[in-house]
């Protein structure tokens, strides 16, 4: 199989020969033949070799088979990680197990991928074919029907299919002509998941009719590429002129001066410029009526798998599912050091001349909105409804009882973020606390 070593050969010629290449092997053919395949390419190039795998945590048999992988490695003189995963709860809830999975594994390699280097995967052409089936029968559009990209950026650097040309039959001829030895999963006989059940039932009746099946769908999905990077050529003219006020947001109104199909196509644009998952069609028939639609006063959400697509006035806010909220939560800040909320942020004070709270204050407590606090701005005669401060400010309401709020012997003195009250602010060139929620 001198195609399948010149196919690496070009492989690496084309993309670097400085890079740090991480072979994803799971000890299966389809991994194993493509780490064979770039050991025997390291003896003509000098290119730097890594191999990674990822245990589960499902199969009995997985640590026996991270010690197959370590061993085969040895022998070829690669650099061997072994990584473990498991899916929590609320991935479960959220997506399926086979999806949770991927994005854990994948979540994995992007850690370990230092700036440049290139993760490789062993897809092949019956999986190009299957993920064609698999997203027809999803009713996917071109994006979907382009299936896997050979090439594509990931991380801080590349994802590589280097034997997206080559059949299952070709590794399988590659394996045995060099007495591979691999491990078999269990699961992948099991027709249960979707994708082994089109390997299993569907793909061997498709190729007894016919038998150049999956070579027809992988050009398929390669017309379906180009019919995409033309659609985002296009799109990207029309996500320049839609850019909300707010970093990250869209405005309605301009989204609204465009055709029906060119806003969800700018939708999906923007959900995949933040890495979140696209919605169904029943989601975006969501979007485009209850939300875009929808009056001025109104503040429609729509969320799918881990996103909300909020409104207020005219833009869009593209947010993962908001964690739930205690407004009742309170902490004793010393203000010299950092503090961490429960929600994952830190407050910070650094000292600053002329702005900020009295620096002479040490002691605050954090609190939450709850309802009914009032506030005297600087300069202000009298005190105003925190809320309608907010209003004038434009914080979007889903925000407003996360602002950290800073009490001085239970007077509101700050809002972070946003001002400091009449009786708390420094005045000319004393020294202060600037807030900061990080």
């Amino acid at each position: 199989m001198d195609l399948l070593v010149e196919a690496i050969k070009k492989f690496v010629i084309t993309h670097g020969l400085d890079r740090v290449y991480w072979i994803a092997y799971s000890g299966g053919l389809d991994s194993h033949v493509l780490l064979h395949l770039f050991a025997t390419v390291r003896s003509i190039y000098p290119i730097k070799l890594r191999a990674i795998y990822i245990n589960h945590g499902i199969s009995t048999h997985a640590a026996h088979w991270a010690l197959h992988c370590a061993a085969v490695c040895s022998d070829l003189q690669i650099d061997f990680t072994e990584h473990s995963i498991s899916v929590t709860a609320d991935q479960k809830n959220v997506f399926s197990p086979e999806d949770s999975l991927r994005q854990l594994r994948y979540q994995c390699f992007a850690e370990l991928l230092a700036p440049d280097d290139a993760l490789l995967t062993a897809h092949h052409q019956d999986d190009q074919a299957e993920t064609v089936l698999l997203q027809l029968f999803r009713g996917a559009g071109p994006k979907g029907l382009a299936a896997m990209p050979r090439i594509k950026s990931f991380a801080q650097g590349l994802h590589g299919r280097p034997l997206l040309d080559f059949t299952r039959r070709d590794l399988k001829t590659y394996a045995k002509q060099h007495h591979l030895q691999w491990v078999e999963d269990e699961s992948n006989a099991c027709v249960h998941y979707t994708r082994n059940f089109l390997r299993h039932d569907v793909l061997p009746i498709l190729l007894q009719r016919w038998p150049t099946i999956t070579k027809t769908l992988a050009r398929t999905a390669d017309h379906c590429a180009q019919t995409q990077q033309i659609i985002e050529s296009i799109i990207d003219h029309d996500m320049t002129d839609v850019q909300g006020a707010t970093s990250r947001t869209l405005s309605v109104e301009k989204l609204l001066r465009l055709p029906q199909n060119k806003q969800a196509h700018v939708l999906r644009t923007w959900l995949l410029q933040f890495n979140f998952p696209l919605p169904s069609m029943t989601k975006m028939q969501q979007l485009l009526h209850d939300v875009l639609l929808a009056r001025d006063d109104k503040m429609p959400c729509v969320a799918w798998r881990g996103v909300e697509i909020r409104r207020y006035r005219d833009e869009l806010f593209c947010l993962s599912t908001l964690a739930a909220q205690d407004a009742a939560q309170s902490f004793h800040w010393n203000l010299s050091e950092p503090l961490c909320l429960m929600n994952g942020t830190m407050l910070q004070a650094t000292l600053a001349r002329g702005q900020g709270l009295h620096a002479d204050i040490q002691q605050v407590s954090v609190r939450f909105r709850q309802g009914g606090e009032k506030l005297r701005l600087p300069g202000r005669a009298h005190h105003h409804d925190l809320k309608k401060l907010f209003q004038g400010w434009g914080v979007p309401p889903w925000q407003r009882n996360r602002v950290p709020l800073i009490y001085v012997e239970n007077q509101l003195a700050a809002v972070v973020g946003f001002c400091v009250a009449q009786d708390f602010v420094v005045r000319d060139q004393q020294q202060g606390w600037l807030l900061a929620l990080l």
